[in-house]
């Protein structure tokens, strides 16, 4: 069944293409079901390649099919950029972000291995095409819910797979990305939701897809989609209520705190001692740092900072310098991944690389803040509550899981929703 995979990509390619390249594409009106929607070549391929993100499409006999798949869609964004009707927006967090990428670039000269250094430059610049691409490409409504649905759909039919015993196994082997790349997909879902749930009459049915795309990371226990989902949602209660959030992000913080103490298995994974610590133990105290169960994370970001960040503080190593190492030093029991993209940031590229990347982020987060106050426009409101909150909730992320290493499923989600919050933004100039 597996082998599969490499027909779907051929699928999917194809039809990104036969968009791509098509003078129009009619479909569903999302916001009206008796009316058609008429989509001109890129608007099509965005939708299709924004809603498909979860995808990973793994297949056997070595072939890296989901390394190709990303390289494949990354010349087709360029492509869709230059054969866009209308221009990219840039701004200054864009250009602090290509800033970026050309840090990591000169990181891969003096790397222990520049193709490893390119296969992480691959990974980063794929959030920067798909933001742009969106900013050229969406200008109404329309097509930024129907991209958002789209990928809900995709999302929706992920959860089912996951949970239904055997379903994935036997029907869908290696289709959708990992459970954590899924789970932290699931932030952005979730705002996306939310967001419908405000600006939208249909209220019941998009809160309870918000309240379903918070279930999986604690379905699965993952604490770092945990924690990434309750930033978001702090988040997008400031950008929606503003001062008047605080008592609601203090009830989401308190919520939080009884969560971790009240689920025997996240209380479990959370602690070394699991049932013996308590609310009271901590108010009292007795329980440090030491107690927190990190599965040897913090023994290995130590090992991999003293090897590589310790002297070269400022630069690093190298681009791909911490991958090279993991995959051929066969060291902590075979793992391939540091499971902290800022651990590999300061080792590969130095605090320089580390702060470039979250002065960016951040900067997306205040224009999105500063557009959500300053326009009326329902659909720019949603479109960057969206934004920003699920951009600093996935941060978070990053400081405990490999999210860049899926950012077709993981960081696309947030800079895709800023690309065409930027693409909503022009239209409105030009109304």
């Amino acid at each position: 069944m597996i082998y599969l995979n490499i027909l779907y990509f051929l699928i999917i390619t194809y039809f990104g293409v036969k968009f791509l390249f098509s003078s129009g594409r009619e479909l569903s009106n999302p916001l009206n079901r008796e009316q058609s929607l008429l989509l001109n070549g890129p608007e099509a391929f965005w939708v299709l390649t924004f809603s498909t993100g979860l995808l990973a499409l793994s297949a056997p006999m070595g072939l890296d099919l989901m390394a190709l798949r990303l390289f494949v869609l990354e010349i087709l964004c360029v492509i869709g950029i230059f054969r866009s009707n209308n221009r990219v927006v840039w701004n200054l967090p864009l250009a602090i972000y290509v800033i970026y990428i050309l840090w990591l670039a000169i990181g891969c000269f003096y790397s222990a291995s520049a193709a490893y250094g390119f296969r992480v430059i691959l990974k980063y610049l794929y959030p920067l095409l798909i933001a742009l691409l969106a900013s050229a490409v969406v200008r109404n409504k329309e097509i930024f819910i129907k991209a958002g649905l789209g990928a809900r759909l995709v999302a929706l039919i992920s959860i089912l797979t996951a949970i239904v015993p055997h379903l994935e196994a036997t029907l869908f082997p290696g289709v959708f990305w990992f459970v954590t790349a899924r789970a932290i997909n699931y932030i952005s879902i979730c705002m996306f939701s939310l967001a419908l749930f405000y600006y939208t009459n249909e209220r019941k049915k998009n809160m309870i897809f918000a309240l379903l795309f918070m279930i999986p990371c604690f379905y699965w226990v993952f604490r770092t989609s945990i924690m990434g989902t309750w930033i978001a949602l702090m988040t997008f209660m400031l950008f929606k209520y503003k001062i008047k959030s605080l008592p609601i992000i203090g009830g989401l913080i308190v919520v939080a705190v009884i969560l971790v103490f009240t689920i025997p298995s996240l209380r479990e994974k959370m602690f070394k001692s699991g049932d013996n610590v308590s609310i009271e133990s901590v108010q009292s105290g007795n329980v440090s740092s030491d107690d927190i169960n990190s599965n040897a994370r913090f023994a290995m970001w130590e090992h991999l900072e003293h090897k590589f960040y310790e002297d070269h503080e400022l630069q690093g190593s190298g681009t791909g310098s911490v991958q090279n190492y993991m995959y051929n030093a066969h060291v902590f029991g075979g793992l391939k991944v540091p499971h902290s993209d800022f651990v590999q940031m300061k080792c590969d590229n130095g605090m320089i690389g580390l702060i470039l990347y979250v002065i960016t982020v951040l900067g997306f987060v205040a224009h999105s803040f500063w557009v959500h106050i300053k326009y009326r426009s329902s659909v720019i409101k949603m479109a960057s509550i969206v934004a920003g909150s699920s951009m600093l909730g996935v941060l978070f992320t990053l400081y405990s899981d490999n999210v860049v290493n899926y950012s077709m499923a993981t960081l696309s989600m947030p800079f895709g929703f800023y690309g065409m919050m930027l693409g909503l933004l022009k239209n409105e100039e030009y109304d």
